[in-house]
């Protein structure tokens, strides 16, 4: 796969998708948008919004059947198969976290139903709720849950649930400082972190690796100028290409001194790390049409893969540097070698 030849398309916009904090899953040909928020601190509804990768029309969908979650926002969502995974968030005008005592909520798409998972053992330890956390999977049967912020202050840690056991078990926090906004992906049995925000400053400059099997994070440092490698941010995205790459991108530089009732300095840039070769690449896409994606933060991203095609990276909504919620749908595909 060339990961320097890739191209921007939008694929949809629409006054309904408008919103930042939201949780973002590919999952087959469709994405699935969930959460969020239009006005600060107003969770919009708990509908299901679905679109195509390849025929973008856009629906609403309510579950079929059961309880659905709670409207929230800074809940990002992760995918095993079919079904796709939300774990805490903030809800209502407070804004408190939503504590759910450790369950995960489950949305089968063939099904479209809901499920809460509660963890099998009730006082066996759990990760407290938050929001603005990092979560990935495996792709197999564990859910990764790490940092965000809980009712004060921001978090470090890295909690492993297994869905079919339905357990959590607590991994090596990863290094300091504590933060939100932060960005993680899981390749090979190790998980990758970049980014964050730790309460005064965006982080940048290192990404940090957990050895799940061994337990113990490494890191390695880079220069985050823009040249070597990307600036410090945070609330942006990390997403595995092909277990080759990981690509990390936009993401807000400096915070508003609204906090979140604000817009910081967003960015619009796109990088490419090398695996293997421990390296940062800047990736210039080409554009399929008049525009790029307006700079942005706040927004969530997922990889689509269907046999046989390079891969597409979804990118959806978020916040503008003016403040506004964004609600178009954009797809960057990289080509094939």
């Amino acid at each position: 796969m060339a990961i320097t030849n890739a191209q921007w398309t939008q694929l949809a916009s629409a006054d309904r998708l408008r919103r930042s904090s939201q949780a973002v899953s590919v999952v087959g040909p469709k994405i699935y948008v969930f959460g969020g928020e239009l006005a600060p601190r107003k969770p919009v509804d708990n509908l299901f919004d679905i679109l195509g990768v390849k025929q973008p029309a856009l629906k609403t969908v309510e579950a079929g059947s059961g309880t659905a979650p709670c409207p929230r926002v800074g809940s990002p969502s992760a995918t095993i198969g079919h079904k796709i995974y939300l774990f805490s968030g903030r809800g209502g005008i407070e804004m408190h976290p939503v504590e759910e005592d450790g369950a995960l909520w489950e949305y089968g798409t063939t099904e479209n139903t809901w499920q809460l998972i509660k963890p099998t053992d009730s006082q066996a330890p759990f990760p407290v709720g938050r929001s603005y956390h990092a979560i990935t999977s495996d792709g197999n049967r564990t859910i990764y849950v790490h940092a965000g912020c809980p009712e004060t202050g921001r978090l470090s840690d890295m909690w492993a649930f297994d869905v079919q056991e339905k357990s959590w078990r607590e991994l090596a926090s990863a290094p300091e400082p504590t933060r939100g906004g932060t960005s993680i992906a899981h390749v090979g049995g190790k998980i990758y972190r970049v980014g964050g925000f730790d309460g005064k400053t965006e982080q940048g400059g290192a990404l940090d690796i957990l050895d799940v099997g061994q337990n113990k994070w490494a890191a390695i440092n880079y220069t985050a100028d823009n040249a070597q490698g990307p600036e410090p941010r945070s609330v942006a995205a990390l997403l595995a290409v092909e277990s080759k790459y990981l690509i990390s991108l936009f993401g807000e530089r400096n915070p508003s001194s609204l906090g979140h009732a604000g817009a910081g300095k967003m960015l619009g840039d796109v990088w490419a790390w090398d695996i293997e070769g421990a390296t940062w690449q800047k990736i210039e896409p080409s554009i399929a049409g008049e525009a790029a994606p307006a700079p942005r933060g706040w927004f969530d991203a997922d990889i689509s893969q269907n046999d046989g095609e390079a891969p597409t990276l979804i990118v959806h909504g978020g916040l503008s540097e003016d403040n506004e919620r964004l609600g178009d749908v954009w797809m960057l595909k990289f080509a094939r070698e």
